[in-house]
């Protein structure tokens, strides 16, 4: 098949500023310091001069990690060096942002805040694609397609998930929809 993202095909140069991809593991350079991978990422994604100072204090802020900007990312806690990463994707100013499982180990302060933060650049007009296994998670967003050993079970809003099922949480639900789809 074909995928194309933004009217372009995946992978397109057209789309390098315009999406931004968040692996579930940091995917940024562990001997550089926090601002330096920034600073690259934004070069990579063809900023240069003001606008790429301007994009990189943008996202330190952003993800909170300007008193951490000098500090390499090897001394960082895992979930400072997952914001990191997150930052990498968002110094280019993307319209559409994919998050592999973006909160995975990290503590429930952090989770919130992420979360607050993706919730912030949703309103903003972006559209956010988050993959997870944490149900909880899923009522955060807007519109779930819920998977199961590659084939689509159901495509809702998370109140019609509830609604469908019957049941009292996301998780629950999402077992249900499994039984379903057994029997």
């Amino acid at each position: 098949g074909a995928v194309t993202v933004l009217g372009e095909p995946a992978g397109s140069p057209a789309n390098r500023r315009r999406v931004g991809y968040v692996t579930q593991s940091p995917a940024v350079y562990a001997d550089l310091s926090v601002r330096a991978n920034l600073d690259y990422f934004a070069t990579l994604a063809g900023l240069r001069g003001p606008a790429r100072a301007d994009a990189v204090e943008r996202t330190l802020a952003q993800v909170d990690l300007g008193s951490h900007a000098g500090a390499r990312v090897e001394s960082l806690s895992g979930g400072q060096a997952s914001r990191v990463s997150l930052a990498a994707a968002l110094v280019a100013d993307p319209q559409v942002l994919v998050l592999d499982e973006p909160t995975v180990g990290l503590d429930p302060v952090l989770r919130r805040s992420l979360w607050e933060l993706f919730a912030e650049l949703a309103g903003q007009g972006r559209t956010l694609l988050v993959s997870s296994h944490v149900m909880d998670e899923a009522t955060r967003c807007d519109r779930l397609l819920l998977l199961r050993e590659g084939r689509v079970l159901a495509e809702l809003t998370p109140s019609e998930l509830l609604e469908r099922t019957g049941a009292q949480d996301a998780e629950g639900a999402f077992l249900r929809l499994i039984e379903e789809d057994e029997r």
